[in-house]
């Protein structure tokens, strides 16, 4: 039993992006991100069943309407006959391929039988319904730009060795993501239509009512549902009445001025975000009964449709400064019709004891009004200064004597474009821009024969086995099918381990180390890789950010990097071998790549013995060491790790002169 929509606590801004989505699906769909435990998976399931039921061919694997069936469905042509079922919700899992999204050609057929027998995907099953994606951002890359593709299409086209097929795929599309697990490209961000924040309530009593509800809901969920029915029949009508009226609601050419001057105010990139919020507009006043568009819809709008496309670097967490969005707004004069919705669907919610296994509250989108990370940084680093009583002078001679220095605070630059580091040899992990790796895109290397189901046929070495078997004993056969051997690039396990004893300190060397940690990080997220941080100082080594997709943790962890002490690079190198035993159990296919930064000046622990814990795993040593008189110390390293050694000025891209 599906938990009531109408039931979950809060939340209100969510409740209102899926509704304008169910209510027009142009919109373009919704991205929810969000803490762990937030409901966001139980109040997108509990959508669907708010949903009006739809009429479909019988028969039809493609849920072709009735009265417009698709004219390139690959079941057609149909002979008019109807049948009505709900509305579906399929769920896409993270681990799903190309293949079982979009379909696929039957290739064993094809080839050997001339016969084009095409298999449905998940595309194909939510036409007409909802299709949700939890954990979005770890889904790979190429499968999120497919599904964008079709959810803004409406169409879904599968090409194989020439021959090809194309259906409606028109559908509710919800993905939900949380942000500790890593970003979503911008580009690919940009594509879903709203998004919206949620975080649990910080309100005792709506964190009171959340476990009465659940709790209820789990002693009869039957029950529990029944009692909230009413409510859901009457969210189910209002939004089939939004649909209806819709095509009818008016966007005057004020409104229109009024949404390209807002998204002009912000700044943001392209048309789409216009687009979204002109949809979006529309949607709102048909849910809230009205046959125009007002101000009030723009600014609904607004709020939800710009957040996640003002971002203008992958640090940045999204936002909108809602006092810039009246400013601008009120710029235009006063609409007389722009009057109050009716209630919302949390309105007059009535007195029951359950709740989801998760629920949460939207928190204000006020970003743009608090202060950036970067001048955040920066106060915090002028306080600790001040509090400083020791030149780095003193840091470094306390650093050479083995002494343990007062903690420093030294603020990063902004980053660059870092040069490529990358692993050796050919491997085989998740899809990605770094090393060298096997995978489904890429140029052809070579053919095999398929071990399962082939899906990529190599024609050339398939007609050279069937012509080794000889032709005159038939046509291409099963077992002469061979399939390609691609080779493109993958992402890797970028694990840092950064040196943060008091020598580091010393002439704001670390001011340069952090900005060129920030700016490999920078270049982690565009390879699309996992990252990881240990720091060591005093007497021992922190992973201060388990291995995680998630740039923006890595930056935070990087900026409030204070120095100080020690510096027992034989702990750090220790545990990164620990954190690498683990992460190979959990993700054997991705390779690691360790990038150690470090001046060398080792006051603890065997160096050398701990290098060998990392003898098989390619690493770099960014050299921090400076200043007139150069030891040499973390060339050493390098030696025992048998990695090379980059100075950290070197760490920067250089262009070739032409």
């Amino acid at each position: 039993m599906t938990y009531p929509f109408s039931a979950v606590v809060g939340m209100d801004d969510l409740k209102l992006a899926l509704i304008l989505n169910a209510v027009s699906p142009r919109v373009g769909g919704v991205l929810v991100r969000g803490e762990k435990g937030t409901a966001k998976s139980t109040i997108v399931r509990a959508l669907a069943e708010l949903l009006p039921a739809v009429d479909v061919v019988p028969g039809c694997r493609f849920a072709c309407d009735p009265e417009a069936p698709y004219s390139q469905c690959p079941d057609g042509p149909h002979d008019g006959g109807r049948e009505t079922r709900r509305a579906r919700l399929v769920e896409l899992p993270v681990g799903a391929s190309e293949d079982r999204l979009a379909g696929s050609l039957d290739l064993e057929k094809a080839l050997a039988h001339g016969v084009a027998a095409f298999e449905p995907g998940l595309l194909a099953a939510a036409h007409r319904g909802v299709l949700y994606v939890d954990e979005v951002n770890l889904l790979h890359d190429h499968l999120v730009d497919l599904l964008l593709d079709a959810a803004a299409l409406g169409t879904c086209y599968v090409e194989r060795e020439g021959v090809s097929v194309r259906h409606a795929a028109r559908f509710l599309l919800a993905g939900t993501m949380n942000p500790e697990e890593g970003e979503l490209r911008p580009q690919l961000l940009d594509r879903f239509g709203l998004t919206v924040e949620v975080r649990a309530s910080r309100d005792p009593g709506e964190r009171a009512e959340v476990i009465r509800r659940r709790m209820a809901y789990e002693r009869d969920a039957d029950g529990f549902a029944a009692d909230w029915a009413a409510r859901e029949g009457e969210l189910a009508a209002r939004i089939a009445e939004a649909r209806t009226r819709v095509e009818s609601v008016r966007l005057p050419d004020a409104a229109l001025k009024q949404i390209a001057t807002v998204c002009a105010g912000f700044e943001v990139d392209g048309m789409r975000a216009d687009l979204v919020t002109a949809h979006a507009a529309v949607a709102h006043a048909a849910w809230a009964g009205r046959d125009r568009v007002t101000t009030r819809d723009v600014r609904e709008a607004a709020r939800l449709a710009l957040p996640h496309r003002r971002r203008r670097d992958p640090f940045d967490a999204p936002g909108l400064d809602e006092n810039k969005l009246d400013e601008l707004l009120d710029q235009f004069p006063d609409d007389p019709d722009d009057t109050d919705p009716p209630q919302g669907p949390d309105d007059q919610q009535p007195q029951n004891d359950a709740q989801p296994e998760e629920s949460g509250q939207n928190p204000q989108n006020n970003a743009g009004q608090a202060e950036s990370n970067e001048q955040a940084d920066r106060r915090r680093a002028d306080q600790s200064q001040s509090d400083l009583g020791e030149s780095d002078q003193n840091q470094e001679a306390q650093a050479q004597n083995g002494q343990a220095p007062a903690e420093q605070f030294q603020v990063a630059g902004a980053p660059y474009k870092a040069r490529l580091f990358s692993v050796p040899g050919v491997g085989g992990g998740a899809p990605g821009r770094r090393s060298r790796g096997r995978s489904a895109k890429g140029r052809t290397v070579g053919s095999r024969t398929p071990a399962a189901k082939a899906t990529q046929v190599h024609l050339m070495a398939t007609l050279r086995a069937a012509a080794r078997r000889g032709w005159r004993r038939g046509p291409v056969k099963v077992a002469d099918l061979r399939e390609a051997v691609r080779e493109g690039r993958e992402g890797n396990l970028v694990l840092f381990v950064v040196d943060a004893s008091g020598s580091m300190g010393a002439r704001k060397r670390m001011g340069e180390v952090k900005t060129a940690v920030l700016s490999l990080l920078l270049d982690a997220y565009q390879r699309r890789d996992k990252i990881g941080m240990i720091t060591f100082r005093g007497e021992k080594a922190e992973l201060v950010l388990p291995p995680t997709s998630s740039v923006e943790a890595g930056a935070a962890r990087m900026r409030l990097l204070k120095t100080g002490g020690r510096t027992p690079i034989a702990a750090g190198l220790v545990k990164a071998a620990e954190v690498l035993a683990v992460e190979r159990l959990r993700d054997p296919a991705r390779r690691p790549l360790v990038v150690v930064v470090t001046d060398g000046r080792a006051t603890s622990g065997d160096a050398d013995r701990a290098a060998g814990l990392l003898k098989d795993t390619a690493c770099v040593v960014v050299d921090c060491e400076s200043g007139p008189v150069r030891l040499g110390l973390a060339a050493r390293l390098a030696v025992r790790l048998t990695a090379p050694v980059v100075d950290l000025s070197d760490v920067a891209h250089v262009m070739k002169a032409a």
